[in-house]
């Protein structure tokens, strides 16, 4: 149960409407029993006096307003509480779903990268939905269900003491020993619930986002047999779910039926010392409306195995540490862009093969410096230090001086401006993945921006307003690219990282869209981080890289006197 006290923790912010939820709820459960309970003796006391003298005297008017009352105040509170409750746990889970995104973002690029996006997706959905579980099917009944048997008990006491003790140990007793049984019963299946729906999530994504390449290399049906598997295992939890369902309504409607023999039976000789009246009646309907306190409260620890796994899924990334953890009073300043590389060297977590291997690199403020090397020579890891996605084991990065690990978050993300290998395009408007990269921007600013980069043709139509879809499935690649240029443009940073900004463009676009960089970039400091031969000529340092380290260094004139390396790539174009 520890692995639920974070969630619990939350509940205190919205304790007034999960309160007046468990209210209604209680109130709801109250009329429902008093309207069976007064409907019982109704009945039966108007047939009595039907048959007797009693008929001129019997007050037909106030049982029958009760009955009347009580039926609208089951009918009213019973929508009351739906709407109180369900709105507070909506609101909670929103709540939730906030806390969880805030802690897994410090954790990406991280360790915890490794997890797959659908298995992230799985604990975003349905791992923070099974929370609801704690309030509306375990503390919520608990507590109504204590507080009903209390009032049912003390009810029926009133009118004899045997029967109202006997009733009450009855239901102790099913409130007791349901809860632990069908928990028990129910573990391993809540468990086994949880994990197939994330599997089945991590199948199902992996077929359809992968579709296309699956079925160029004749791999769908293999993929798609994996899918139909995870759903199959799916199934069968929910079925044996709703088997313990099934169980717990027939061990309930058993346990009805034997109370209300014995409880008949106790009062068919008069109920408190009288002779036999309709409170006999009255004691036999109360005895079954008894028993719906008793309906959700057998199935509340039915899913608790299912709700501590999802918590446990969730504490995994709530209670991590971020490889890189911020110091939000950290250093503040203006940032003039000088960058300090230190005698870095890097290895990936769990490979014994370092990528980086003393990097040591001074760029000067407004300092244009190109690092060119092969695919997977270290260029793009080095460029995650620089951001600070990650640290380096040895040695140290500066900006301005101060060691990166110093700076505050926020700072340092405006200082620096980065166009990556991959742009994300997020299921919006045009507009609204373009105010990523600046909040206040006006749509004269977007739209000039736009231009720019040669997207006159995003314009036409909706304009700004145009829906781009998940991941920019409505435009092409080199339109999605020109979108992260875009980006950068509107974050006037004084340092700009660019890790390959051109890839996927043909040689015009590429040449257009490198000299619009370094015009917007021209009193910035710059690291150009590529593996081809283009843009070169306006640097003022540049760096080969091979196997981790830097191999030659200098400006392109003195690089292509030394007749090194570079020489030989230069000179092969």
């Amino acid at each position: 149960m520890r692995d639920l006290i974070p969630y619990l923790k939350l509940y205190r912010k919205h304790w007034f409407g999960l309160t007046l939820g468990m209210l209604l709820g209680l109130a709801t459960l109250l009329a429902a029993m008093s309207l069976l309970t007064l409907s019982g003796w109704f009945i039966a006391a108007s047939a009595v006096a039907g048959l007797t003298i009693a008929r001129e005297t019997f007050n037909y008017m106030l049982p029958g307003a009760g009955v009347r009352g009580f039926s609208m105040a089951r009918t009213a509170g019973r929508w009351g509480e739906r709407v109180v409750s369900h709105n507070a746990t909506f609101k909670l889970l929103a709540d939730l779903r906030l806390f969880f995104f805030r802690k897994l973002t410090p954790l990406i690029p991280g360790r915890q990268a490794n997890l797959r996006d659908a298995d992230l997706l799985n604990r975003l959905v349905a791992d923070v939905d099974a929370m609801d579980h704690v309030y509306l099917r375990l503390v919520s009944p608990l507590t109504i269900g204590i507080i009903g048997l209390i009032a049912i008990t003390g009810f029926l006491a009133w009118f004899d003491l045997t029967i109202g003790l006997t009733l009450g140990g009855i239901l102790l007793v099913l409130m007791l020993s349901l809860p632990v049984i069908f928990y028990r019963l129910g573990k391993a299946n809540g468990e086994a619930l949880t994990l197939a729906k994330a599997n089945y999530r991590i199948k199902l994504l992996d077929w359809i986002q992968g579709n296309a390449e699956l079925l160029l290399f004749n791999a769908d049906d293999r993929y798609y047999q994996a899918a139909l598997h995870e759903q199959q295992s799916l199934l069968n939890a929910q079925r044996k779910m709703a088997n313990l369902t099934g169980l717990a309504n027939a061990i309930l409607m058993a346990a009805t039926g034997w109370a209300l023999v014995l409880i008949t039976w106790i009062a068919a000789d008069g109920v408190g010392g009288n002779a036999p009246d309709p409170f006999i009646a009255m004691v036999a309907f109360a005895t079954m409306a008894s028993f719906e306190l008793m309906m959700p409260v057998a199935g509340a620890f039915q899913y608790l195995g299912q709700t501590l796994t999802s918590a446990r899924r969730l504490n995994e990334i709530i209670e991590a540490e971020p490889d890189t953890p911020f110091n939000p009073d950290g250093h503040q300043a203006n940032v003039s862009g000088n960058i300090d590389i230190d005698g870095i060297s890097y290895t990936y977590y769990g490979s014994d093969q370092p990528v980086l291997k003393s990097i040591s690199l001074s760029i000067k403020a407004g300092e244009k410096v190109a690092l060119l090397g092969r695919t997977g020579c270290g260029k793009s890891t080095l460029l995650q230090l620089l951001t600070r996605n990650w640290d380096p084991q040895q040695g140290q990065i500066s900006l301005d001086g101060v060691a990166l690990p110093k700076w505050q978050e926020a700072s340092l993300r405006k200082a620096i401006t980065v166009v990556s290998q991959r742009v994300d395009v997020f299921n919006g408007s045009l507009r609204e993945n373009l105010l990523l990269a600046k909040p206040d921007g006006s749509d004269s600013e977007l739209e000039q921006v736009l231009q720019q980069v040669g997207l006159n043709s995003l314009l036409e139509g909706k304009g700004l307003d145009t829906w781009l879809g998940e991941g920019g499935r409505q435009i092409s690649g080199g339109e999605r690219r020109r979108i992260g240029i875009a980006r950068a443009l509107l974050h006037d940073a004084p340092i700009l990282l660019m890790d390959e900004p051109t890839e996927g463009l043909d040689r015009r676009t590429e040449q257009q869209i490198i000299d619009l960089l370094l015009e917007h970039a021209k009193d910035k400091t710059v690291l150009f981080i590529t593996h081809r031969l283009v843009g070169l000529n306006a640097m003022d340092q540049i760096c080969l890289m091979d196997e981790g380290s830097i191999t030659e260094q200098g400006t392109h004139e003195s690089l292509l006197a030394e007749r090194g390396r570079y020489s030989e790539l230069w000179q092969r174009i």
